[in-house]
């Protein structure tokens, strides 16, 4: 069973999950909502990089949407699914994505996730004033060999990083040195995310 994440204030409680039925009746709504707030927080680097930043919202809609698909009723599983989710996110001052590594030529895909191995290692979040802050990964991610096509990652910025937030994404692996500068909008939106991961004061 997966451990329960420290609690934290951008984690997604129990008593929000509704039973699947009961979220499938407003499913269209949330959803229009979550696609909104998933928008800015979908990041392109480069041609085959794409980072997908979570928040509260955007996890809580995962949670419900596996509900549905699984038609999940057992209490035990329901908090198992929160569990896992919430480990995602990550804590406070703490910014959880998903890595996406998109390879549509599958003659490629094999190959390059071959060479690409020790990408997750070199993959950074740079803060206002230069700093870069390197991404932590689950080991059991990567495969024999080569990379998985998706990686869960966390970027711990801390607290005293509210002023001094996300500007630019990137990765500076030996084949694979790229970078893009956030826009006003993403920087925006990861800058709340960081906000909403504290304690309130």
């Amino acid at each position: 069973m997966t451990e329960p994440a420290a609690p934290a204030p951008h984690h997604v409680h129990r008593d929000e999950i509704v039973d699947w039925q009961t979220y499938a009746d407003g499913r269209e709504v949330m959803r229009s909502k979550v696609m909104a707030v998933k928008a800015p927080r979908r990041i392109h680097v480069g041609e085959h990089l794409t980072f997908l930043f979570e928040n509260h919202d955007t996890m809580h809609y995962q949670i419900q949407e596996i509900m549905r698909a699984e038609r999940i009723v057992r209490e035990s599983s329901i908090r198992e699914e929160l569990n896992t989710y919430n480990a995602m996110l990550g804590g406070p001052g703490q910014l959880g994505c998903a890595l996406l590594i998109e390879i549509e030529d599958e003659a490629r895909r094999r190959p390059l996730l071959e060479a690409w191995v020790g990408l997750q290692e070199c993959l950074y979040v740079e803060t206002a004033d230069g700093t870069r802050i390197y991404a932590e990964f689950d080991p059991t991610q990567v495969g024999r060999g080569r990379l998985s096509a998706v990686q869960y990652l966390v970027f711990t910025l801390g607290v005293g990083s509210l002023d001094n937030g996300p500007i630019r994404l990137g990765s500076d692996f030996p084949a694979l040195r790229l970078s893009v500068d956030l826009t006003d909008e993403q920087q925006t939106a990861l800058s709340a995310d960081l906000v909403a991961t504290l304690p309130s004061s």
